[in-house]
């Protein structure tokens, strides 16, 4: 199970109802999940640490993270 990035608690509540609206899942939640926030699939398995990392912020699985940063 990942942790989400530490974010403001305020920042946290408007990025879960943002996420929940744009993907119907909350980031939090789904980082606890290892589930990726985009797309709904399997977010445990990452290239790198910095990969990983990026979960932790956005929720993206890698194959997420491959489509948005190419």
């Amino acid at each position: 199970m990942a942790n989400p990035s530490k974010k403001s608690p305020k920042m946290e509540v408007e990025i879960d109802l943002m996420s929940h609206k744009i993907f119907g899942r909350a980031r939090t939640g789904s980082i606890h999940g290892d589930i990726c926030v985009m797309c709904g699939e399997d977010a445990s398995t990452f290239r790198d640490t910095l990969s990983k990392k990026e979960y932790s912020i956005s929720g993206a699985c890698q194959s997420c993270q491959d489509k948005i940063f190419g």
